[in-house]
């Protein structure tokens, strides 16, 4: 028996610790490896031509895409014997990784550590319900060309199976049922209304048609891997989706954000976008404004706000208000939340902070964009104000909403009834940082021509690298 605290995978047997991945190449070629679908009677496979550089992480987009998966299931890759042998060596997932296991994350191995000589087999299992059991062996090493694709299907027989369709005992009854040159097409049917009744469609489990042409063609809109020199939140963010194709388009965007680009701010640039929270951090000042009972900044002090900053033109009717003033209210409570004012004794009065940044728009700017996205790290509002931020980035605002909102189910939100998100929500969800980009003069336009301004891109770049 082991000592006691030793790490164990079963009882009796002491881990040796010592992994199965081999050194990297110092080169990088292209891989021609062959994937199997095991269990599958004519075998269901792909020929892939892939970098060797490339990580586990990027080979799970492709296999999915190569498959026709949804990525609605959980995966693992292994190398060892066989994907359950007690030898094999794991590498974890994204929920893995979140979940807080021990060992390496798929992020971080390269596919030459795990194949490097011709035969070396690769295993990846998807949807542990079906199990699907994929092998991947290296058939060839080749030469490569500076213009080759990071991942290419070449060759491949039979459709991809279907989600949720029972594995591959379901694969092969509803690919016969659904082909009907198939020999064995009208029994499946049969066996099909039998088992399932007559109400199922049996088309909607038909399997993914093998188009090599669709294939290459998604694989070519892979971006290429980004992560590794993002942020560690951001890349956290990215790896936690569920949704392959969202995931592949949120790194294309984050891609277009360019954010190896220099932030360079000047002095002169940082001044007039901090304006508005200079303004308001001069007018409390050392004394402080005493707010009405409802806790709102009296009318003169929003009077005076909407007159000297320009914010008629952002409100509706009579603006002296600060409940109905909500370019007002909106700069207000994001100083607060930027740490810059506070309420106290039924004043609003300067932080310490607030107090020392106020005669240094440089810093000020800095300190806003360290602290934009507005909102706690895993929470809605700022994951909803981090893809605004990429969209701002990159230029890309037109169906803003729409992004977010997609970014967000993919990460596995929903609404309190349980419900999906809607554009709204998703706004909603966005509705702080969006205000401070608007008091920035970062974005530009109304809600139906929404754009980000150049120096919104430069904003929008130096918060996302200092996030949080």
């Amino acid at each position: 028996m082991s000592r006691p605290g030793s790490p164990m995978d079963e009882p009796g047997r002491l881990l040796t610790g010592r992994s199965l991945r081999r050194e990297r190449r110092t080169d990088v070629v292209t891989y021609r490896v062959r994937v199997d679908l095991t269990g599958t009677k004519p075998p269901l496979w792909r020929r892939l031509e892939l970098a060797s550089d490339m990580h586990l992480d990027e080979l799970h987009d492709v296999l999915q895409i190569a498959f026709g998966w949804t990525d609605s299931h959980l995966h693992r890759f292994s190398a060892g014997p066989s994907t359950y042998d007690p030898d094999t060596e794991h590498y974890l997932s994204p929920f893995e990784v979140e979940e807080g296991e021990r060992g390496t994350p798929e992020s971080e191995v390269r596919i030459d550590e795990v194949l490097a000589d011709v035969g070396d087999t690769l295993y990846y299992v998807y949807d542990f319900g079906d199990d699907w059991l994929h092998s991947l062996k290296l058939e060839a090493v080749l030469p490569r060309d500076d213009t080759a694709p990071r991942a290419a299907c070449t060759a491949g027989r039979r459709p991809g199976p279907p989600e949720d369709c029972g594995g591959v005992p379901g694969y092969e009854l509803f690919d016969a049922a659904t082909d009907p040159t198939h020999p064995h097409h009208s029994a499946a049917r049969a066996e099909i209304i039998h088992t399932y009744g007559s109400d199922l469609d049996v088309e909607r489990l038909a399997p993914t048609p093998f188009a090599i042409d669709e294939i290459n063609e998604a694989l070519a809109g892979l971006p290429a891997r980004s992560t590794g020199r993002l942020p560690g939140p951001l890349a956290d963010l990215v790896h936690v989706m569920r949704d392959s194709g969202e995931q592949i388009r949120l790194r294309k965007l984050i891609d277009a954000a360019a954010l190896d680009e220099p932030t360079v701010i000047d002095a002169d640039t940082a001044a007039r976008m901090v304006r508005p929270y200079t303004w308001l951090l001069d007018r409390v000042g050392d004394d402080g404004i005493t707010l009405t009972g409802a806790g709102y900044l009296p009318p003169v002090h929003v009077e005076a706000a909407v007159a000297e900053l320009g914010m008629a033109k952002d409100g509706i009717g009579k603006l002296n208000r600060e409940n109905h003033a909500m370019p007002v209210l909106s700069l207000r409570e994001s100083a607060q939340k930027l740490g810059l004012l506070r309420k106290h004794g039924g004043k609003l009065q300067l932080t310490a902070r607030g107090r020392r940044l106020l005669a240094d728009p440089v810093a000020l700017w800095w300190h806003v964009a360290e602290r934009t996205p507005l909102g706690s790290r895993e929470g809605i509002e700022s994951q909803a104000g981090v893809v605004l931020l990429i969209a701002v980035a990159a230029g890309a605002m037109e169906h803003v909403d729409a992004i977010i909102t997609r970014t967000l189910t993919a990460i596995g939100w929903v609404r309190g009834d349980g419900e999906p998100l809607t554009e709204f929500d998703a706004a909603n969800a966005a509705w702080d940082t969006r205000a401070v980009l608007r008091r920035l003069d970062a974005l530009t336009g109304d809600s139906s021509d929404e754009r980000s301004t150049p120096d919104g891109v430069t904003f929008a770049r130096a918060a996302l690298r200092t996030w949080p």
